[in-house]
């Protein structure tokens, strides 16, 4: 039996994404997300249920940025999960789901390389990503000094 279970997020997820959003946002490894952008991009998200305790082990969003274009963001995986391949399952989720909108262009912006590497995706050049600096990076607080590597798979 699998140890962790993928599902869309509800209403009662909110608070637990906060959490292992806020708890990596603290240690610079993604931006922090409101609870109003949680709220209102609750579609997005995927969760990563412990089957036996029904705790949250990780989540994951795509939000479809362009036409053509997604992006995986705010991935996170709790302490106690990590090393059993769920951030791998949790992109794959999001991915597959792309494909399901007809987006066949997904990128992320990380500080975890060489894990999107493994998946597929390689290193591009933030300057092919204007609708995500438009939409997002303006209201960023490292913006205009992001150090994030943005990497992209074509599907």
């Amino acid at each position: 039996m699998e140890k962790y279970i993928l599902r869309k997020a509800t209403i009662a997820d909110v608070k637990a994404i906060h959490r292992l959003l806020m708890d990596c946002a603290t240690k610079r490894l993604l931006l922090p997300r409101s609870f109003g952008e949680l709220y209102s991009h609750l579609r997005d998200f995927i969760v990563a249920e412990d089957v036996e305790t029904g705790t949250m082990a990780g989540c994951c969003a795509l939000t479809i940025t362009w036409e053509a274009l997604a992006e995986v963001r705010s991935l996170v995986v709790a302490e106690s999960a990590q090393g059993q391949g769920l951030g791998r399952r949790l992109v794959e989720f999001c991915v597959s789901d792309a494909v399901t909108f007809g987006v066949y262009k997904v990128f992320a912006l990380t500080y975890q390389v060489p894990f999107f590497q493994k998946l597929g995706f390689s290193e591009v050049s933030k300057d092919i990503l204007p609708q995500k600096v438009w939409a997002d990076c303006l209201k960023c607080p490292q913006f205009p000094e992001c150090d994030e590597v943005a990497m992209m798979i074509e599907l």
